[in-house]
């Protein structure tokens, strides 16, 4: 069983990078994109299907993301074989990434010194999942994945609410934001509660890889393609698992992106089938025998997340400046917290000036990750490394 492990999490590896790649055109576009924030790439009334799909392709992201976290974790458990030791770590690295998302992540993400904005998302919520998960560990990897799919398929009852209750499900399972008095205040993008579910079902997950390559890969398409069916089924119905319906809009091409457009914030049912039925079927994909160059260089940046997830910010955010300072921008035209140190008017790349970027960015990305994982490689004994 143990034997084969290793190549299992390098197909994790593998998938989780092409997602890490994809999160940083989303966030390139954010810092750079000369209609950020001023048109929504999902706008029907101001967007092109290209910035839509721009957009859309990234929600692929964040439920892989948490999901293979999940995954990771039963993987690292089975590994370890002392239920105590990891719940301890679990919830060690739980409060950890919590502690990240509103200090080093924050401070990435809006440049802002005074820390007026505090955002807690996708680093934040794997951190709730993974204190909640080691509170569970007694519980077998069965009945973990039962609550995780509930959660799944049931919060989106809140849609059939009064506003009274979901006014009581702010912050939990819907978004929302608390004041922290004076500027300052707390968005919860991420609420934590749905995006539980995700990993908690990841968790459950985790024996499929330890399934025979055939066997396990037949598994993989069987639920990526049950669960894309179920969310064509249900998106055609209109009646459940996401907030807003589609509608038929102007032309066919809009229509079709108003079939896909679903709500991120929280992931409803619908958008968890989806992105998680196309998830089952890259992993599927890149289960292979043996791994081609473009598989090894996607496992570069899928085997330190973490490390990528910070450090991009910053790698995007320092070629916004020189992008800035180039247009003739300075220090003082600059607007933190909310403006991501944007500069004010109108400033910034077209849309393909930011995919340029994006590819700079993974190149970079790529050399900085090769360089870390290698120091972990080199330093297994450092405990710390586990953390980052």
């Amino acid at each position: 069983m143990f034997a084969n492990l290793q190549k299992r999490i390098d197909t994790i590896d593998i998938v989780r990078g092409i997602v890490m790649i994809i999160m940083a055109l989303d966030h390139t576009r954010e810092l750079i994109h000369i209609d950020f924030p001023k048109n929504d790439p999902l706008d029907y009334n101001t967007t092109t299907p290209i910035l839509f799909f721009t957009r859309w392709i990234t929600h692929l992201c964040a439920p892989v993301f948490v999901f293979l976290s999940g995954v990771s974790a039963y993987l690292s458990i089975l590994k370890e074989n002392n239920l105590a030791k990891s719940r301890n770590f679990l919830i060690k690295r739980g409060l950890w990434l919590i502690f990240l998302e509103f200090t080093l992540i924050c401070f990435g993400i809006f440049n802002d010194i005074h820390f007026n904005t505090f955002l807690f998302q996708v680093i934040g919520t794997i951190g709730f999942g993974f204190v909640i998960l080691g509170l569970l560990l007694s519980l077998n990897a069965k009945t973990i994945a039962g609550i995780g799919i509930a959660i799944i398929a049931l919060h989106n009852l809140l849609d059939f609410a009064p506003d009274s209750i979901k006014a009581m499900a702010r912050i939990t399972v819907l978004p929302g934001a608390i004041p922290l008095g004076g500027s300052r205040i707390l968005i919860i993008g991420y609420p934590p509660v749905p995006w539980l579910g995700l990993m908690l079902t990841g968790f459950g997950c985790g024996i499929l890889f330890l399934k025979e390559r055939s066997v396990r890969k037949k598994i993989f398409i069987q639920i990526g393609c049950f669960a894309l069916v179920i969310f064509a089924l249900l998106r055609l119905s209109n009646i459940y698992g996401n907030p807003t319906p589609w509608e038929t809009k102007q032309n066919t091409v809009f229509t079709i992106l108003s079939f896909f457009d679903l709500s991120k914030y929280p992931p409803s049912l619908l958008f968890d089938l989806l992105f998680i039925g196309m998830m089952f079927l890259l992993l599927t994909l890149f289960d292979k025998e043996k791994t081609s160059r473009v598989d090894n260089l996607l496992k570069v940046y899928g085997s330190v997340p973490l490390f990528y997830y910070i450090i991009h910010w910053f790698v995007i955010h320092t070629i916004k400046y020189v992008i800035l300072y180039t247009q003739g921008y300075t220090y003082k035209d600059l607007a933190f917290g909310f403006d991501l140190g944007r500069a004010r008017g109108v400033n910034g790349l077209p849309l393909w000036g930011v995919y340029i970027v994006w590819l700079i960015v993974i190149i970079i990305m790529y050399l900085l990750c090769k360089k870390y994982r290698d120091y972990k490689v080199r330093n297994k004994q450092n405990a710390w490394l586990k953390y980052l």
